[in-house]
């Protein structure tokens, strides 16, 4: 085998260099190809959760006891009546059948419509998602802001007053339910020192302070499980972070305090952390069923559970995969989030 030999300007002759990784040349390349790489394998995982839970809810909807036909005909309705409705709601195809259909239209935008207000599904959660999506923001952010603070001072002050303090409030609140935290919100705020509504919604069109108003009860009550797991896992992992070699050689150097704890330590302990919050995504989503119930939120955990109770299975099972969806684009994001903050990512590629 021979080596192809190139001269360069010097008059020098030497083996040809390899080709140069575009990942490696193109400023920004390793990060390009660490966050792609991140995001086929969050889809990777996510298709076949979707097909697997998306079957499943059509299935719950598809073996109920309940004939849809003959309650929205009502008890008068003739056999040929019922007959004639089930076929207009595509109830006499195979369950697979119907699934298939379904799905490929859900792609594609169409939710159907509600059995009993003729109302197409996608325009119900278009008007109720917004409400459900500004709560659970609302929470997330409290959430990050309470948590990341109390979990970067307890960590700071590892050992002291101030760590087992944050110990012990994040243990109390960790079990305290939504509808508890709730309702003694209501009691003190809306009550005690009325200050803000006690349930209600007020879109952002009346003003971002009413708006607000309406959103801090059910953002704080949904919240502080989250903060309480956020603030502790942060003090893990930032405790153990600020006895590396790295800090302490920053120490050394004469760094400010405040940027060792910020930049270094936060950005290499913070992984625990943000990887307990993608956990709670879906509890975020999920409580919002009960928090919308005791603030009288007119959000999508509110609409799932009136379909519920009324039979209306179209409605159901649209809002189910629109959850399912937010959750799997919300995991993907926390996964990518994760990817960029792992120290040893940074050396991949």
């Amino acid at each position: 085998m021979t080596t192809l030999n190139v001269r360069d300007t010097t008059g020098r002759t030497g083996p040809a260099a390899a080709p140069a990784d575009p990942a490696r040349t193109v400023p920004g390349g390793r990060a390009v190809a660490r966050t792609a790489a991140a995001l086929g394998r969050a889809l990777l995982i996510a298709v076949p959760v979707l097909l697997v839970s998306t079957f499943i809810t059509f299935m719950l909807g598809g073996l109920t006891d309940q004939d849809p036909a003959s309650v929205v005909l009502g008890d008068s309705a003739t056999p040929a009546d019922v007959a004639r409705m089930r076929e207009v709601f595509g109830l006499d195809r195979p369950l697979p059948e119907r699934y298939a259909l379904w799905l490929w239209d859900a792609l594609h935008g169409d939710l159907g419509s509600s059995w009993f207000t003729k109302i197409p599904v996608a325009q119900s959660i278009a008007e109720r998602l917004p409400v459900s999506l500004s709560v659970a923001a609302g929470a997330l952010l409290i959430a990050v802001v309470l948590g990341g603070v109390f979990g970067i001072l307890a960590a700071v002050r590892q050992g002291g007053r101030l760590d087992r303090a944050v110990t012990v409030v994040t243990s109390v609140l960790a079990t305290v339910p939504g509808f508890v935290a709730a309702i003694a919100l209501i009691t003190v705020f809306s009550l005690l020192v009325p200050v803000l509504p006690s349930g209600g919604w007020a879109s952002p069109s009346d003003g971002l302070l009413t708006w607000a108003s309406f959103l801090v009860l059910p953002s704080v009550s949904l919240s502080l499980d989250a903060a309480a797991d956020v603030a502790r896992q942060l003090r893990t992992g930032m405790a153990d972070t600020l006895h590396e070699n790295y800090v302490v050689g920053a120490q050394v150097r004469g760094l400010p305090a405040w940027r060792i704890v910020l930049v270094h330590a936060l950005r290499n302990g913070a992984g625990p952390a943000v990887a307990v919050l993608g956990m709670h995504v879906p509890r975020l989503i999920g409580g919002a069923v009960i928090v919308e119930t005791v603030f009288a939120l007119p959000g999508i955990g509110e609409l799932t559970k009136t379909a519920a109770l009324g039979g209306d299975v179209p409605v159901v099972q649209g809002a189910l995969l629109v959850t399912i969806g937010v959750v799997l684009i919300s995991s993907a994001l926390v996964n990518v989030l994760l990817v960029k903050l792992r120290p040893a990512a940074r050396r991949e590629v």
